[in-house]
Protein backbone atom coordinates (compact mmCIF):
# COMPACT_ATOMS: atom_id res chain seq x y z
CA UNK A 1 0.00 0.00 0.00
CA UNK A 2 1.47 3.28 -1.21
CA UNK A 3 1.70 5.79 2.24
CA UNK A 4 -0.08 9.38 1.68
CA UNK A 5 2.65 12.08 1.87
CA UNK A 6 3.10 13.52 5.78
CA UNK A 7 0.48 16.81 6.83
CA UNK A 8 1.34 16.29 10.50
CA UNK A 9 3.21 14.81 13.15
CA UNK A 10 2.00 14.78 16.20
CA UNK A 11 4.09 13.48 19.47
CA UNK A 12 3.00 12.38 22.80
CA UNK A 13 5.52 12.00 26.12
CA UNK A 14 5.25 11.98 29.52
CA UNK A 15 8.26 11.32 32.21
CA UNK A 16 11.83 11.71 30.64
CA UNK A 17 10.50 13.35 27.80
CA UNK A 18 12.44 16.65 28.01
CA UNK A 19 16.11 14.65 27.23
CA UNK A 20 13.82 12.19 24.79
CA UNK A 21 12.34 15.99 22.88
CA UNK A 22 15.31 17.15 22.67
CA UNK A 23 17.09 14.39 20.92
CA UNK A 24 14.25 13.90 18.14
CA UNK A 25 13.90 17.80 17.43
CA UNK A 26 17.55 18.02 17.12
CA UNK A 27 17.15 15.77 13.90
CA UNK A 28 15.13 18.09 12.42
CA UNK A 29 15.65 21.22 10.25
CA UNK A 30 13.90 24.11 9.87
CA UNK A 31 12.73 23.48 6.60
CA UNK A 32 10.96 20.50 7.81
CA UNK A 33 7.80 20.89 5.59
CA UNK A 34 5.03 19.60 8.30
CA UNK A 35 4.18 20.93 11.43
CA UNK A 36 4.37 19.38 14.74
CA UNK A 37 1.40 19.27 17.63
CA UNK A 38 2.95 18.63 21.04
CA UNK A 39 1.78 17.02 24.02
CA UNK A 40 4.16 16.47 27.22
CA UNK A 41 2.76 16.13 30.27
CA UNK A 42 3.52 18.82 32.86
CA UNK A 43 2.48 20.23 35.47
CA UNK A 44 1.07 23.49 35.87
CA UNK A 45 3.38 26.46 36.48
CA UNK A 46 7.04 27.53 34.42
CA UNK A 47 4.61 27.65 31.21
CA UNK A 48 7.09 28.68 29.23
CA UNK A 49 10.06 26.80 30.55
CA UNK A 50 8.97 23.91 28.11
CA UNK A 51 9.04 25.79 25.11
CA UNK A 52 12.51 27.32 25.97
CA UNK A 53 14.81 24.42 26.68
CA UNK A 54 13.08 22.90 23.46
CA UNK A 55 13.77 25.94 21.18
CA UNK A 56 17.70 25.96 22.51
CA UNK A 57 17.77 22.65 21.22
CA UNK A 58 16.04 23.03 17.79
CA UNK A 59 16.28 25.04 14.29
CA UNK A 60 12.60 24.87 14.45
CA UNK A 61 10.23 27.20 15.85
CA UNK A 62 8.66 26.38 18.86
CA UNK A 63 5.58 28.07 20.49
CA UNK A 64 3.12 27.41 23.04
CA UNK A 65 0.09 26.22 21.13
CA UNK A 66 -2.90 29.03 21.18
CA UNK A 67 -6.49 28.45 20.28
CA UNK A 68 -7.49 28.40 16.89
CA UNK A 69 -4.16 29.04 15.43
CA UNK A 70 -3.34 27.96 11.77
CA UNK A 71 -0.19 25.62 12.09
CA UNK A 72 2.90 25.98 10.10
CA UNK A 73 5.71 23.84 8.57
CA UNK A 74 8.47 23.61 10.16
CA UNK A 75 6.86 25.06 13.91
CA UNK A 76 6.31 22.53 16.91
CA UNK A 77 3.22 24.03 18.55
CA UNK A 78 3.22 22.42 22.47
CA UNK A 79 0.25 21.69 24.42
CA UNK A 80 -0.11 24.51 27.29
CA UNK A 81 -0.33 23.09 31.18
CA UNK A 82 -4.07 21.77 31.70
CA UNK A 83 -5.22 22.00 28.48
CA UNK A 84 -5.96 19.71 25.72
CA UNK A 85 -4.10 20.02 22.45
CA UNK A 86 -6.96 19.17 19.51
CA UNK A 87 -6.19 19.52 15.85
CA UNK A 88 -9.44 20.40 13.51
CA UNK A 89 -9.68 20.18 10.43
CA UNK A 90 -7.82 22.47 7.80
CA UNK A 91 -4.99 22.41 10.03
CA UNK A 92 -6.25 24.66 13.05
CA UNK A 93 -5.38 23.96 16.63
CA UNK A 94 -7.86 24.27 19.08
CA UNK A 95 -7.12 24.04 23.38
CA UNK A 96 -9.54 22.92 26.04
CA UNK A 97 -10.18 22.18 29.33
CA UNK A 98 -12.83 19.63 29.35
CA UNK A 99 -12.00 16.61 31.94
CA UNK A 100 -8.81 15.42 32.48
CA UNK A 101 -8.13 11.75 30.14
CA UNK A 102 -6.35 9.01 32.01
CA UNK A 103 -5.66 11.62 34.76
CA UNK A 104 -3.80 14.07 32.19
CA UNK A 105 -4.72 16.94 30.53
CA UNK A 106 -3.24 17.65 28.26
CA UNK A 107 -3.79 14.31 27.09
CA UNK A 108 -2.16 12.72 24.57
CA UNK A 109 -4.99 10.08 23.68
CA UNK A 110 -7.10 13.62 23.11
CA UNK A 111 -4.30 14.73 20.76
CA UNK A 112 -3.73 11.43 18.21
CA UNK A 113 -7.63 10.94 17.96
CA UNK A 114 -8.44 14.63 16.89
CA UNK A 115 -5.31 14.80 14.64
CA UNK A 116 -5.93 11.33 13.25
CA UNK A 117 -9.45 12.41 12.49
CA UNK A 118 -8.58 15.45 11.16
CA UNK A 119 -5.48 13.79 8.69
CA UNK A 120 -6.39 10.10 8.48
CA UNK A 121 -3.51 8.38 6.67
CA UNK A 122 -1.40 11.93 6.15
CA UNK A 123 -0.46 11.70 10.12
CA UNK A 124 2.49 10.30 11.34
CA UNK A 125 1.98 9.71 15.56
CA UNK A 126 5.01 9.37 17.60
CA UNK A 127 5.10 7.91 21.44
CA UNK A 128 7.71 8.52 23.32
CA UNK A 129 9.18 8.00 27.09
CA UNK A 130 6.51 8.00 29.48
CA UNK A 131 4.97 6.42 32.92
CA UNK A 132 1.43 6.27 32.19
CA UNK A 133 -0.83 4.66 29.12
CA UNK A 134 -2.26 7.94 27.81
CA UNK A 135 -1.31 7.71 24.01
CA UNK A 136 -2.23 4.22 23.76
CA UNK A 137 -5.86 3.99 22.58
CA UNK A 138 -5.03 7.11 20.43
CA UNK A 139 -2.39 5.65 18.01
CA UNK A 140 -5.09 2.66 17.98
CA UNK A 141 -7.69 5.24 16.55
CA UNK A 142 -4.55 6.60 14.65
CA UNK A 143 -3.78 3.22 12.74
CA UNK A 144 -7.69 2.57 12.64
CA UNK A 145 -7.75 5.81 10.47
CA UNK A 146 -4.47 4.66 8.13
CA UNK A 147 -2.47 6.85 9.54
CA UNK A 148 1.71 5.61 10.42
CA UNK A 149 2.56 5.35 14.50
CA UNK A 150 6.12 5.30 16.09
CA UNK A 151 6.78 4.48 19.26
CA UNK A 152 9.80 4.73 21.04
CA UNK A 153 11.89 1.26 21.72
CA UNK A 154 10.93 0.91 25.66
CA UNK A 155 14.31 -0.42 26.08
CA UNK A 156 15.78 3.13 25.06
CA UNK A 157 13.10 4.97 26.83
CA UNK A 158 13.68 6.44 30.69
CA UNK A 159 10.26 5.08 31.72
CA UNK A 160 9.14 2.22 29.08
CA UNK A 161 5.35 1.96 30.65
CA UNK A 162 3.89 4.46 27.82
CA UNK A 163 5.94 2.83 24.57
CA UNK A 164 4.94 -0.39 26.14
CA UNK A 165 1.34 0.52 26.04
CA UNK A 166 1.05 1.60 22.63
CA UNK A 167 3.04 -1.38 20.87
CA UNK A 168 0.52 -3.22 23.19
CA UNK A 169 -2.94 -1.64 21.82
CA UNK A 170 -2.07 -0.94 18.26
CA UNK A 171 -0.02 -2.27 14.93
CA UNK A 172 3.04 0.29 14.77
CA UNK A 173 4.63 0.83 11.86
CA UNK A 174 7.53 1.18 13.44
CA UNK A 175 9.39 0.55 17.05
CA UNK A 176 12.83 2.46 16.94
CA UNK A 177 15.27 3.30 19.59
CA UNK A 178 15.46 7.02 20.49
CA UNK A 179 18.27 8.08 18.58
CA UNK A 180 17.14 6.67 15.25
CA UNK A 181 13.64 8.01 15.27
CA UNK A 182 14.36 11.62 14.17
CA UNK A 183 16.30 10.78 10.96
CA UNK A 184 13.60 7.96 9.95
CA UNK A 185 10.89 10.72 10.66
CA UNK A 186 12.72 12.74 8.06
CA UNK A 187 12.63 10.07 5.96
CA UNK A 188 9.47 9.85 5.61
CA UNK A 189 8.06 13.21 5.61
CA UNK A 190 10.63 13.15 2.71
CA UNK A 191 9.24 10.28 1.22
CA UNK A 192 12.58 8.34 1.33
CA UNK A 193 11.52 5.60 3.97
CA UNK A 194 8.44 4.04 4.02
Amino acid sequence: MTRLSPELIAVGTSLGGLSALLELLRALPATLPVPIALVQHRGVGGEATLVEMLSRGTELAVVEAEDKVEMKPGTVYVAPPDYHLLVEEKGTLALSTEAPVRSARPSIDVLFETAADAYRGRLIAILLTGASADGAAGLAHVKRLGGCAIVQDPATAECATMPAAGIAAAPIDHVLPLGEIGAHLLGLVEGTRV
